[in-house]
């Protein structure tokens, strides 16, 4: 396997129906007229994906009001997502993608470097999708720690 094709602003973002952890489904389409902020994730419960999910929960107020929905995406089965939610009080929708196609297609599952080595797998990743469900940003490699406060940064909402 070979490093996966990336997003970039302008692309259109790849549709996707997905079960979530509370049992219903999510489709993108459905979010279409708001800007929709993706974020995918290795595996739910463990230290960074923890931080980062909490860390997206404590600034979803102020996300929503600058007309933001978060999502969270991983190959976690929606049992587990579900233990996550309520484990960490977690406020917004978390999908699961446990065949990784939708990974793939964000260019969020293949290969990359941890702890030096090459291993496939989830590759942390950030998407900003806007009202037209088009790439605005498409963020690869992102760190967990921070990575909450450098987006709002950048999108102007510190």
């Amino acid at each position: 396997m070979t490093a996966p094709d990336r997003l970039a602003p302008g692309d259109p973002a790849p549709d996707f129906t997905l079960p979530t952890d509370t049992g219903d489904t999510l489709a993108l389409a459905d979010l279409r007229g708001r800007r929709v902020i993706l974020y995918a994730y290795p595996a739910a419960m463990t230290p960074g994906c923890t931080k980062q999910a909490c860390d997206f929960r404590d600034s979803l107020a102020s996300l929503q009001a600058a007309g933001y929905e978060v999502v969270g995406l991983s190959p976690d089965k929606p049992e587990k997502l579900a233990k996550f939610r309520e484990r960490d009080a977690i406020t917004f929708p978390l999908v699961s993608d446990p065949d990784k196609s939708v990974l793939a297609a964000y260019g969020a599952y293949g290969e990359k470097q941890l702890y030096g080595k090459t291993v496939t797998g989830v590759i942390r990743s950030t998407f900003v999708i806007d009202a037209d469900g088009k790439i605005e940003r498409a963020l690869y490699n992102v760190k967990a720690t921070g990575h909450v406060a450098k987006l709002r940064r950048d999108l102007g909402l510190d």
